[in-house]
């Protein structure tokens, strides 16, 4: 998840000023809606030691009337504290009504620290999922941020700060070591906000590399949040301008040029089918599931991937499952229900032609649920995918992605092939004009799940030979390395 971030954005400084100034009076307004309203707010800041958490607090609360706020910089829990439960101090810090609390670190600071066992850090985010779902029905607001920075730039922040004496003290011997087991530190970090992202209090990712930009990001945040709570009751007059400061496009860096020659792809194609169907037996002898789900354009190629998946397989050991709008018994209960009832028994595949991610991109996209629903879908998936895992599953999600040049020359071929004018529908043209509304949803779904126990594999599908023989391929790869594990 937090690997998707594009660390490469930055913000002039003319085009900073200008946005800061503007959403520095939005701000102070909220503030004192928040104050009217009698709505206490919470805003927690975690992310790597040197990401420049300090600045972009410093930053917010200038917006701010000092009287109405007050900054917590938390370390380890001290000799009293300790003799208390963990969440004790927290309490004790809660905002009153109408009032706004900072917290650095907040309850995360335990993960940050390194020391704490797989247990407890477990049972640290369930107690803060509880923690944190309390307060919301209480009627608190929780604004998370994670500020992300790269290895080289974390060490050369170091290097400058001990460079000076009046700054050197800031850097301890636990930073250095979080420097220098990164990719130890970024594992649990992924973990901790797909355990604790939730929709009343999701984590938003903060590309932290410039302050100029990851402040502007910030300001947006808090800006949106609170606006969802009191835009219905109060018509704002003060219009924040569109910022330059878009959201991370996973899609962007996708190379949609990748393509095969008819011989490779064959010869990979019929090396990877013979490959599975070896894995088929494997896995039904050892008793292991496997789900792969597709999402994917109109007209990306599931269908014809999918073919190729199974071309070769035994049809006893896999079921396909298409996923279409939901019946009125599937309505009638859970949105995750009916795929629940469509899990593999141990041993078996399940192919599933669209996802539950529908809630996220389709539900959303039309408005067939509430905000707050497809919100809070995102941890409900996760935590879901996370427990097929933990059964022992193999879960393989794909995206499968075409350009709009090529979405549209395969809709008109499709329209002039009467033996394929079934597959194009008035739906799929109306979809397809709301392409950069999918386009936002699907980036958003591929960052917030995106997880290390059920990562997106994006497939470049301009080219349908390479799409087939990526998706094969990587199947084929997510079993042999689940049976290497075992």
């Amino acid at each position: 998840m937090i690997e998707s971030l594009d660390l490469n954005r930055s913000l002039k400084k003319s085009d900073y000023n200008k946005l800061a100034e503007t959403m520095a009076i939005r701000l102070g307004e909220l503030q004192r809606d928040a104050r009217e309203h009698k709505r206490p707010v919470i805003i927690v800041f975690d992310g790597w030691e040197a990401s420049g958490k300090g600045t972009v607090i410093n930053n917010l609360i200038g917006c701010f009337d000092s009287r109405g706020y007050r900054v917590h910089a938390l370390s380890m829990p001290t000799p009293d504290e300790q003799l208390r439960p963990y969440f004790w101090r927290f309490w004790q810090k809660l905002p009153p009504a109408g009032r706004i609390a900072v917290f650095e670190r907040g309850w995360y600071e335990q993960v940050s620290a390194g020391g704490t066992k797989k247990a407890s850090r477990e049972e640290l985010y369930s107690d803060a999922l509880a923690f944190e779902r309390e307060l919301a029905d209480e009627g608190y607001i929780i604004i998370k941020f994670f500020l992300h920075i790269t290895p080289k730039e974390q060490a050369a922040r170091f290097r400058k700060l001990t460079s000076v004496k009046a700054t050197a003290w800031r850097v301890t011997k636990h930073d250095l070591r979080q420097n220098r087991h990164y990719n130890r530190f970024l594992r649990r970090y992924d973990q901790m906000i797909v355990r604790t992202d939730s929709g009343f209090a999701p984590w938003t990712l903060v590309e932290a590399m410039d302050e100029r930009f990851a402040t502007i990001r910030v300001f947006e945040t808090v800006i949106s949040r609170l606006e969802q709570v009191w835009e219905p009751e109060k018509v704002v007059a003060t219009e924040v301008p569109s910022s330059s400061v878009d959201a991370s496009s996973v899609l962007e860096g996708v190379d949609l040029s990748r393509n095969l020659d008819r011989e490779e792809y064959e010869k990979r194609l019929a090396r990877a089918q013979k490959r599975l169907r070896l894995l088929e037996h494997e896995i039904y002898e050892r008793r292991i599931p496997v789900i792969i789900g597709y999402e994917g354009w109109d007209a990306a190629g599931k269908g014809g991937n999918i073919r190729r998946l199974t071309q070769a397989m035994d049809p006893r050991g896999y079921e396909v499952i298409p996923v279409a709008a939901p019946t009125a018994e599937e309505s009638a209960h859970h949105y995750l229900w009916r795929f629940w009832t469509s899990f593999p028994k141990a041993g078996h595949i399940a192919i599933f032609d669209r996802t539950w991610y529908g809630r996220v991109l389709v539900e959303r996209v039309e408005d067939f649920c509430t905000e707050a629903e497809w919100r809070r879908a995102y941890h409900e998936i996760n935590q879901m995918e996370d427990e097929f895992v933990r059964f022992g599953t193999v879960v393989v999600k794909f995206w499968l992605e075409i350009d709009s040049e090529e979405q549209l020359r395969r809709f008109k071929e499709r329209q002039g092939t009467p033996s394929k004018q079934w597959k194009i529908t008035d739906e799929d043209w109306r979809n397809r004009e709301k392409r950069d509304l999918y386009r936002s949803a699907v980036d958003e779904m591929l960052l917030r799940t995106s997880t290390p126990a059920a990562p997106w594999t994006i497939v470049e599908s301009n080219s349908k030979w390479y799409a087939r023989v990526k998706a094969l391929e990587t199947v084929v790869s997510a079993i042999e390395h689940r049976l290497k594990r075992d």
